[in-house]
C-alpha cells in the first residue's frame, strides 16, 4: 500500500480516550446492530421514546427510531438550558475583518427563537422549505437551527453558487422564503450575496419574501413586500425570545441538501430529525473524543454537508464549544488561522486537504510564529489526504502529537462512515476502519470482493442511522443511483473506487462517476458541460478532473466548435468566464481545449477516461466500445 508505517497514539491520548478499544465494540456493534443504535440513541433526549428502532419493510427506505417523537433542537439547544452548559459558550465567532462575537447556550437560545418567531410571522409553517444563502456569520447557524424549532426543512446553498444555481435550487424545492446577507468578507473583499439573490427571484415563481441580514452595510436593492432587513423585524413585538419548539416524528424532514449527481440537474438529498441526532452526535464524540472543555473548529462552509453536521447539529447536540470564521485561510497573512488557533485555545480543528495543501506552500514559518499547543486532535474531511499533506499536518500542525481522523463519508451519509478513533494506529492516507455498526466492502461488478490491494467499488452492506431518507419528491432517483446495481444484495453503492489492505484498512481512491471534486466540493460534470453548450459558440463539451496540487483536482474542458467559430486565447477565456457566470467561481475551468470531435462510444455515451489518460499521456485501455 502506499504508505506502510504506522502512526500510534501517545498512552495519554489512549488513557483519556471515550473509546479505549476498536475491535470488540465494532463486533457487537454490527453483530447486534439495533442494540448499538438504541443504546446511543439512550444519551438523548426524546418527548416520546421510539417503537421499533428500524423499520426495514420498505428498503432502501429505511425508518430509524420510528415512532418515536423528538426535534433536533430538543437536543442542540433546549435540553442544554436545564444544565449548567446553559452558560457555557456555544459558538465563538471571528469575521474576517477581525470583528468577534460570542453567544451562550443561552444566549444562542434567544436569537433562534426570535428568528424562528419572525419566520413564523412570514408564514412559515411545518413542512415549509427555506431557503438559506448567506456567508459564513452567526445569523446563518441561527437561520438553520430556526428552521428545524418550527418544523420546517431548510434548504442552505453555498454562498459560492451563482444566481442560476441558486434558482434552481429554490424552483425545485418549491420554496417561498430565502434568508440571505447584503454580502460577507473574502480575501478583503465584499461578495455581493443580495444582488445574486435579486437575480436569482426574478427566475424564481415561488419566491415570495427575502430577509436579509445587514452585514457588509453594501447599498442593495430592496423591493417593497418583498424584502425585509433582519435587524427591522427583530424590533417587531412579534420577534419574541420566546418561542415552543415543535415536536416532531422521528422521521419527519429535518434538511435538503442540493448535492452535484452525474446526471443533469442536482439533487436534494433530505435527512430527517431522529437518526440524524443520534448519528452525527455518535460519530462526533466518538471519532473527535470530545471533551466538555473542548474547543471544536471545523473549518468548512455550513454551506455544505460537513458544515451541517459538524459545525452546527453535531457539536451542538454534544453541548461543544464551536469556532467558526467567516473569511479565507490566508487573508491578511498565511498565519491567519494558527493566529486564531492560539488566540482562542481551540482543541481540535478538522479541515479540508486542500487547505491543508495551500497552508503548507507557505512553509513552516508561519505556524511557528504562534502557540498552537493547545490542539490535541487533527482532522481531514472532503476527499483523500496524499501522504506529504498528511505528514506536515501531523508534524508542524500537530507538534506530532495530535492524531489526524481523516473521515470518508458523503451528503448520503449524513455522518462519518470510515473513520479512525483516536486510539486507532494511522497510515498516512488512509481512512483506516468503518465506524460502529458499518459493514463495508470493496467489490467488482458481479458483487464478489476483490483481493486485498485491489481497487474496486466501495459499498455499504447495512443501513445507519444518519443514511439520507431519500432524494427530494424522487424516491426513483435515490433507488436508481445508490441501490440499483445492487440491489439483489441490499448494498448501498457509494461511487467512490477504493481498495482495502492486509490489515483491514480502507484506502479511498476518487469517484467513479461524473462528478469532479474540486477542492473538496463535489461538481457534476453534466452542469459544467451545460453551461458551456449555452455559450453560442459550442456544439458539445465534455469536463474532466486533472489532478492539481492545490485543489486535489483541477477541472479541463474540452469544447467542439461551431464551423463560424476559430479557436483562440480570447475564445478560451470567454468560455471560462462563461461557465462562472453560469455556476459560479467554484466551477471555473482551468483550461479548454478546442477538439474536432469528443470520443464516443457506440451508444452515444462520452469517453471521458479517454480524454484524461490523452492529456496525462497515460494508457487509454479497452476501447472496445469505441465508435470508429
Amino acid at each position: 500500500m502506499e504508505d506502510e508505517e504506522f502512526y500510534y497514539p501517545s498512552q495519554d491520548i489512549i488513557d483519556h480516550a471515550n473509546v479505549k478499544e476498536y475491535d470488540d465494540l465494532y463486533k457487537y456493534s454490527v453483530e447486534h446492530r439495533e442494540e448499538f443504535w438504541a443504546e446511543q440513541a439512550e444519551n438523548l433526549n426524546w418527548y416520546k421514546k421510539w417503537d421499533n428502532v428500524l423499520d426495514k419493510s420498505n428498503p432502501p427506505f429505511f425508518k430509524w427510531f420510528e415512532g418515536a417523537k423528538t426535534n433536533i433542537i430538543l437536543n442542540a439547544i433546549d435540553r442544554h438550558l436545564l444544565t449548567p452548559t446553559r452558560n457555557k459558550l456555544a459558538i465563538i465567532w471571528e469575521g474576517e475583518p477581525g470583528d468577534l462575537r460570542t453567544f451562550s447556550y443561552h444566549a444562542l437560545n434567544r436569537e433562534v427563537c426570535q428568528f424562528a418567531n419572525i419566520l413564523k410571522s412570514m408564514g412559515v409553517k411545518k413542512g415549509d422549505v427555506v431557503t438559506i444563502y448567506m456567508p459564513q456569520i452567526p445569523e446563518q447557524i441561527f437561520a438553520m437551527l430556526a428552521c428545524a424549532k418550527i418544523g420546517a426543512a431548510h434548504s442552505v446553498v453555498y454562498g459560492g453558487f451563482s444566481s442560476e444555481a441558486l434558482a434552481d435550487r429554490i424552483n425545485d424545492a418549491n420554496s417561498k422564503v430565502v434568508i440571505t446577507a447584503d454580502g460577507g468578507y473574502r480575501r478583503g473583499k465584499v461578495i455581493e450575496l443580495k444582488g445574486i439573490v435579486n437575480k436569482a427571484m426574478e427566475l424564481s415563481p415561488t419566491m415570495e419574501i427575502c430577509i436579509t441580514v445587514k452585514r457588509t452595510g453594501l447599498d442593495v436593492y430592496m423591493e417593497n413586500d418583498r424584502d425585509y432587513w433582519y435587524h427591522d423585524l427583530k424590533a417587531l413585538p412579534n420577534a419574541s425570545h420566546k418561542c415552543e419548539t415543535e415536536q416532531m416524528d422521528s422521521n419527519d424532514m429535518l434538511f435538503l441538501l442540493y448535492t452535484s449527481g452525474s446526471t443533469g440537474k442536482p439533487k436534494a438529498l433530505v435527512h430527517t430529525h431522529g437518526g440524524y441526532s443520534v448519528y452525527t452526535s455518535t460519530t462526533h464524540k466518538m471519532v473527535f473524543d470530545l471533551k466538555p472543555e473542548d474547543r471544536f473548529w471545523c473549518a468548512a462552509d455550513p454551506g455544505w454537508i460537513t458544515g451541517h453536521s459538524y459545525i452546527v447539529y453535531g457539536p451542538l447536540i454534544n453541548g461543544s464549544t464551536i469556532f467558526m470564521y467567516e473569511g479565507a485561510p490566508n487573508h491578511p497573512y498565511p498565519d491567519r488561522w494558527w493566529k486564531m488557533i492560539d488566540k482562542y485555545g481551540i482543541n481540535i480543528l478538522y479541515t479540508s486537504p486542500t487547505a491543508i495543501r495551500g497552508l503548507m506552500r507557505f512553509g513552516e514559518s508561519w505556524p511557528a510564529r504562534h502557540d498552537i499547543s493547545s490542539l490535541r486532535m487533527l482532522g481531514s474531511v472532503g476527499e483523500p489526504i496524499n501522504p506529504e499533506a498528511w505528514k506536515w499536518y501531523h508534524r508542524v500542525i500537530g507538534n506530532d502529537k495530535c492524531p489526524i481522523m481523516d473521515t470518508w463519508w458523503q451528503t448520503e451519509t449524513g455522518g462519518f462512515m470510515i473513520s479512525p478513533l483516536p486510539v486507532t494506529p494511522l497510515k498516512p492516507g488512509s481512512a483506516t476502519k468503518p465506524f460502529f455498526g458499518n459493514e463495508m466492502a470493496v467489490v467488482d461488478d458481479n458483487g464478489n470482493e476483490v483481493n486485498v490491494g485491489e481497487e474496486g467499488l466501495l459499498v455499504i452492506k447495512s443501513p445507519w442511522p444518519g443514511l439520507a431518507a431519500g432524494v427530494y419528491r424522487d424516491p426513483e432517483r435515490f433507488i436508481e443511483t445508490y441501490w440499483k446495481k445492487y440491489q439483489k444484495q441490499g448494498w448501498y453503492l457509494t461511487g467512490d473506487s477504493a481498495k482495502k489492505d492486509e490489515d483491514g484498512y480502507y484506502w479511498i481512491i476518487g469517484r467513479t462517476d461524473d462528478v469532479i471534486k474540486v477542492s473538496g466540493y463535489r461538481l457534476g460534470t453534466a452542469e459544467i458541460e451545460s453551461a458551456m453548450i449555452s455559450h453560442p459558440a459550442i456544439v458539445e463539451s465534455a469536463a474532466i478532473a486533472i489532478p492539481h496540487a492545490l485543489k486535489g483536482n483541477a477541472i479541463h474542458v474540452f469544447a467542439v466548435l461551431y464551423k463560424d467559430y476559430h479557436a483562440s486565447h480570447e475564445l478560451e477565456m470567454e468560455l471560462i468566464n462563461h461557465v462562472v457566470l453560469h455556476l459560479g467561481p467554484i466551477a471555473r475551468p482551468d483550461e479548454v481545449k478546442f477538439i474536432d470531435s469528443l470520443p464516443k462510444t457506440r451508444s452515444g455515451k462520452i469517453m471521458r477516461r479517454l480524454l484524461k489518460a490523452r492529456l496525462l499521456g497515460l494508457p487509454e485501455g479497452d476501447l472496445s466500445t469505441l465508435e470508429e
